[in-house]
């Protein structure tokens, strides 16, 4: 008996393989290309609400298996929560912005402040899913979250552009700032910050008072720039500041400023709007940060007043509007971003209007806008040309080259 006829046997043509089992041979079909194309103008257009939930419809790979996938810019969410001081939950922060991105898509994702369509131009964008931190062992999750930073830092971009690809991190809890910067150290040395919250995150870990302190326990989500100073991590020296912005936190005393100033922040505070507005804030940072010098910025979605992000686990009153700080990202557009994240989002203590993880996906949004415009200005000046952006054409709608 043939092993076909055994098979069919075996199973008592069971309706999956009725058709082969019949005596009628299964032959796999080749596509033509046209027929491909023809395919994804009829069934490759997703609405908003249709379709597997990846940030903004990008095409996703678990890009950590899969080290043969190249982008120039990475989406990956690192849902770790168990550093945090006060309300857990932005462990669920990945998804909840993924879902708010939902109507982001590369057919209409053009950014007229920008002009660019940061889906469709130069940059090959991925969601590579998210790093699977392990929830019960923080010493082993900081370990975790700081070898799959460098190893997607490490990979080769598709454009030439760039030296090292991008990497935007979903949060999770603000901790994960200090593995992403140490992976960003390897690939650049020392970076400057710019550090958007409510509070400080400098502090020395000692401030948490416990009796029972640990290696492990000097690692929390108001200590992890602390410790990036400490490592090297920052570039701290008087000519070459980190800027927080939005500042409203209570203090201990005066004396909390004093770590803060030991490592040469900026202090920027939530009320400086109120006196100088989106414009004068630009300025400071700017006027701080330059142009040149390579930059991580971290947003803490908690520098947003609750009225506007009560999803999140150290909310504050008195902070700025999303439009207020969404005016400030614009401003920004012109710094040497090499890395960003955008934390803290917890999705349970938000409103079913999903306004905090809605302005985190926002965020999202500018900085990859931001990113791509410095990365075309560049092409601008070298004469670079490079491929398109890595979000499959919806509608039927072909991409230009560039």
């Amino acid at each position: 008996m043939k092993p076909r006829e055994l098979l069919c046997l075996a199973v008592g043509y069971g309706s999956a393989l009725v058709r082969a089992c019949g005596g009628h041979s299964h032959e796999v079909r080749e596509w033509s290309q046209e027929e491909l194309d023809d395919l994804e103008k009829k069934w490759g257009h997703e609405w908003g609400f249709s379709g597997i939930s990846t940030f903004a419809h990008l095409e996703y790979h678990k890009c950590l298996t899969t080290p043969s996938e190249l982008y120039d810019i990475a989406i990956i969410g690192a849902p770790f929560d168990t550093a945090v001081s006060y309300r857990p939950g932005a462990r669920f922060g990945p998804r909840a912005i993924r879902a708010a991105s939902a109507r982001q898509t590369s057919f209409r994702g053009y950014n007229p402040r920008a002009n660019i369509n940061p889906y469709a131009d130069w940059a090959k964008i991925l969601d590579c899913g998210d790093i699977p931190v392990v929830p019960v062992d923080n010493g082993a999750a900081l370990k975790q979250m700081t070898a799959a930073f460098a190893e997607l830092g490490a990979r080769t971009p598709v454009s030439p552009l760039l030296s090292k690809p991008k990497l935007i991190t979903l949060g999770g809890d603000h901790s994960l700032s200090l593995p992403a910067l140490r992976a960003v150290r390897d690939l650049y040395g020392p970076v400057r910050v710019l550090h958007f919250d409510a509070h400080l995150d400098t502090w020395h870990p000692a401030k948490y008072p416990s009796y029972w302190s640990s290696e492990q326990s000097r690692f929390t989500h108001g200590s992890m720039f602390w410790l990036a100073g400490e490592e090297g991590l920052l570039s701290n020296a008087s000519s070459a500041p980190n800027v927080h912005a939005g500042l409203r936190t209570r203090l201990s005393g005066t004396e909390d400023w004093d770590d803060d100033d030991a490592q040469n922040w900026v202090r920027i505070s939530a009320d400086d709007m109120d006196d100088v507005g989106t414009k004068g804030i630009v300025e400071q940072i700017m006027g701080a940060l330059g142009t040149e010098d390579p930059v991580y910025l971290s947003v803490d979605i908690d520098v947003l007043d609750p009225a506007f992000a009560p999803g999140t686990g150290t909310p504050e009153p008195g902070g700025w509007t999303t439009r207020e700080l969404i005016r400030v990202l614009r401003g920004v557009e012109g710094l040497n971003v090499v890395g960003a994240d955008v934390v803290e989002v917890a999705p349970a203590y938000q409103g079913v209007g999903e306004e905090t993880a809605l302005a985190a996906a926002q965020v999202v949004f500018e900085l990859l806008s931001s990113m791509v415009k410095k990365g075309r200005e560049e092409m601008g000046k070298t004469g670079t040309v490079t491929g398109t952006g890595g979000l499959k054409v919806q509608g039927g709608v072909e991409k230009e080259e560039l």
